[in-house]
């Protein structure tokens, strides 16, 4: 099956690539000079520290009360190549070690954005991204300069047109984008602040899939629609390669516009998920008529059932002044079905703050703040009540159900050219629902080289 993924990428890749080279130069205004060559890289070490708190009872996983301090360190290699006009390859091999807190459990909203659900401290090496993207130029487009950047070659690339992606990526690198909170390596760290909590996007452990994007953009619009491999098992790190039986969709849509010469944004991610997670409901009924916890398990209950997930995402962005924007992002789900890839999360909004160092001539700093509002569904509180385990939360039970809400602020500090350090800190209340348990502080501090 992975040589047929293989050969099915490199057949649409080659088609593109064909059409691309007859139908693109019709509408173009320029031809690509310069290296055809793009090289970047990243290196990130978060380092978090939580204390003691209220914990009167534990499960398999629940957030450790006692003090805690985890560091988690990536580093990546952006490679990418022009091949012939509007068409490129990426790659990017990347390093990551570390763990998160508690082998990553506890919050649902999690700390810390790097570190995703790998709880092994030894380095391992892997290839990020791997893909193939080609883009076809609509009439009456301008052909601007697109600068040499992370996964973007230099190039003259038109502002009407449509565009295809085959590959290896996250899904995240296309969709839920925000100016002010989208990067976990200078902005935000919370996991539900870096992307769309209710989003159940399909993503192996690390957060990268396999899959095709086709985007249309226009100057001040785009659509887009993607359809990607679910992992095997919940939070695993191998894909399923039945892409008949279990696959997530996406389509979003969004525009930017101006008031008062102020930029702003809006978009829409409607997604719908079929793979081998369990339905709430009868994994509770199963567990009432044999007394067998291990149905209460989420992988255990996983199978080639046809059960689906649906929801909705928004995000919105506005530039309040010069130095300053607003933004938040609000999102549902049915919640009938178990999550499966991302988080455990049901519902959430997420209004925060951001701010441009120049204000306080501080150019290259930013500073940010925001609140993070996550609850389940009543079908995801009963499985939870009844000792059910997802793949990040799970206290035993849950007989006193809270939203779970998180405030983070940092700062971040261009110390050089290429060096970053940022402080910190989140306060989190009802850590995975739980009112019993909690609050909690979490300090963190980054270091971030980029060039």
């Amino acid at each position: 099956m992975n040589k047929l993924k293989i050969i099915l990428c490199v057949f649409l890749g080659a088609w593109a690539s064909v059409y691309g080279l007859h139908a693109s130069p019709k509408y173009s205004i320029h031809k690509d000079t310069g290296s055809h060559w793009s090289l970047h890289f990243q290196m990130t070490a978060i380092d978090q520290y939580h204390g003691e708190f209220n914990a009167p009872y534990s499960g398999k996983n629940s957030l450790q009360d006692t003090t805690e301090q985890d560091m988690s360190v990536t580093a990546t290699l952006f490679l990418g190549y022009r091949l012939w006009k509007y068409g490129a390859l990426y790659c990017d091999p990347e390093i990551s070690g570390g763990k998160g807190f508690s082998g990553t459990t506890g919050i649902a909203g999690f700390p810390n954005g790097e570190i995703y659900r790998v709880g092994n401290p030894t380095p391992g090496a892997y290839i990020a991204r791997a893909y193939y993207q080609q883009s076809f130029a609509l009439p009456g487009n301008t052909d601007p300069h697109a600068d040499d950047d992370v996964n973007q070659v230099s190039q003259y690339l038109p502002d009407k047109r449509i565009t295809f992606s085959a590959g290896k990526f996250s899904l995240a690198d296309f969709f839920d984008g925000n100016p002010y909170s989208h990067d976990p390596r200078n902005q935000f760290m919370n996991w539900v602040l870096m992307d769309n909590g209710a989003w159940d996007y399909p993503a192996n452990t690390r957060g990268y899939t396999y899959g095709a994007v086709v985007q249309l953009i226009e100057p001040t619009w785009y659509i887009q629609f993607a359809n990607a491999l679910e992992p095997l098992v919940a939070n695993g790190p191998t894909m399923d390669p039945n892409f008949t039986k279990t696959f997530g969709i996406v389509l979003e849509s969004g525009f930017t516009y101006k008031v008062k010469d102020k930029k702003g944004g809006l978009s829409m991610l409607l997604y719908m998920n079929q793979n081998r997670a369990g339905n709430y409901e009868d994994a509770i009924a199963t567990y009432n008529e044999t007394h067998n916890p291990t149905t209460l398990s989420v992988d255990n209950d996983s199978a080639y059932n046809g059960n689906k997930k649906y929801g909705i995402g928004i995000s919105f962005n506005q530039q309040i002044s010069e130095y300053a924007g607003f933004f938040m992002r609000a999102g549902w789900n049915d919640g009938k079905t178990a999550d499966w890839a991302f988080t455990e999360v049901d519902k959430t909004i997420t209004p925060g703050f951001s701010f441009d160092g120049s204000w306080w001539k501080r150019k290259g700093d930013n500073f940010g703040t925001a609140l993070v509002i996550n609850g389940l569904s009543k079908e995801h509180i009963d499985f939870e009540n009844t000792g059910g385990y997802g793949f990040i939360i799970g206290d035993g039970k849950l007989p006193n159900y809270r939203p779970e809400e998180i405030w983070e602020s940092y700062y971040n500090v261009k110390f050089l050219e290429h060096l970053y350090f940022a402080l910190d800190y989140q306060y989190v209340v009802n850590p995975a629902y739980n009112a019993d348990r909690g609050p909690i502080s979490i300090g963190s501090f980054r270091v971030h080289v980029e060039f």
